[in-house]
Parts: C-alpha cells; structure tokens; sequence
C-alpha cells in the first residue's frame, strides 16, 4: 500500500506552526497571570451572591439523592428552582426551602451551601501546581 505524497507538505508545516502557536499562546497566558490581581472577598461575592447560590446546584442534587430521591427526579427539581432563583432574583436555599418536594433538613441545605466544602479540595490543586512549577 502506497501513500501518495501530495499532503506530506502539510505534514512537514503543521507541526511546527502548531507549537509556535502553543508557545505563543502559553507566553500570553503567562503574561496575564503575572499581572493578575486577586481580591477574594469580591470573588468570594460574587461567587455566592452574586449567582443566588446557583452554584451550589450540584451539591444539593446530590444530598437530595442521598436523601432517597431518584436522580433524575431530583434534577428535575434542582433545575426547576434554579430557574425560578435566577428569575425571580431570590437566593437558591430560599427558594428551596418553600418547595414541598425538597424534604432536607436545615442541616443537609447548609452542607449543600458550605464554600468552605465546595472548596475543600482547592489545597490539593494549588500542591500540585507548585510542584509543576519547580
């Protein structure tokens, strides 16, 4: 079986240009990152605030499944008060607590809302980024 050579020039050119661009796009990058300017109390507002808490979402569909509902139910339900959260401008666990579906104890809501759980693992991350740096 033979090959025919007439893309072989395509071959010789991508991949340098491909990691030209894969320098060029990582040099930018770095150049962002070293002038970034981090205010966590404002990421932190924004984070839990400024979504209505939407992004706890997952956690509470998880406890709501720990808590003996189907998982398809309990997205359904997970979305269902997202959406009207999100219209109706009113924090997620508000909305949550009003609904007869969603039978978690304040306990069970809390640990779905923690920042300091959803984060928990965040340590780990930043390890492992310092040991990639050197």
């Amino acid at each position: 079986h033979e090959r025919d050579i007439s893309h072989s020039s395509v071959e010789r050119v991508i991949l340098p240009d491909a990691c030209l661009l894969a320098y060029y796009v990582l040099r930018k990058a770095a150049g962002l990152v070293d002038g970034l300017v981090v205010n966590a109390e404002r990421m932190r507002a924004n984070l839990v605030e400024g979504s209505l808490g939407l992004v706890f979402s997952q956690a509470v569909l998880l406890q709501l499944v720990s808590a003996g509902m189907t998982r398809d139910r309990a997205y359904r339900v997970v979305q269902r008060d997202a959406r009207a959260a999100w219209e109706e401008r009113r924090p997620l666990g508000a909305v949550l607590e009003e609904d007869p579906e969603v039978t978690l104890d304040a306990a069970a809501l809390a640990q779905a809302f923690s920042l300091e759980r959803a984060l928990r693992h965040v340590p780990k991350f930043l390890d492992a980024l310092k040991e990639v740096e050197g």
